[in-house]
């Protein structure tokens, strides 16, 4: 069986399709959504959704955000996000490479915040662009 999922970022809806399984990163550790699952909102964090259609896993990076399952329908809410396949691996290792160098350089309380965030965005497009790649 499957559900509808719709992942919405300010500017545009990334994903709207049908699934049979998704994993979240909800900000109290991941979080799966099979078909018939009770009503629930979660605040999302940033990291790796993945969604099961037809026994293939497809990676979206999120931003953050939150997430409200109902009358098996997912709708997801977001700051940003990417589909995995639009991400150049060796790029997203650079970009992260660099953002750990810019938070090892923060002398500020929230330069360090904003940096950590930083290394955050880019360790889950990494890990994303990682799992296409294999």
């Amino acid at each position: 069986m499957v559900f509808n999922i719709q992942v919405i970022a300010p500017d545009r809806t990334v994903w709207d399709a049908k699934a049979e399984e998704v994993i979240l990163p909800s900000s109290t550790g991941q979080l799966g959504i099979l078909t018939g699952h009770a009503p629930l909102l979660t605040a999302l964090d940033i990291g790796v959704m993945r969604v099961r259609i037809d026994k293939e896993w497809i990676p979206i990076v999120l931003m953050g955000g939150f997430a409200e399952v109902e009358n098996n329908e997912l709708t997801i809410l977001v700051n940003g996000a990417e589909e995995a396949s639009q991400i150049d691996l060796q790029t997203a290792q650079q970009n992260l490479d660099k953002a750990i160098e810019d938070l090892n350089q923060a002398e500020s309380p929230k330069s360090k915040i904003e940096m950590t965030q930083n290394v955050r965005k880019a360790r889950a497009r990494v890990q994303a662009a990682s799992t296409v790649s294999t």
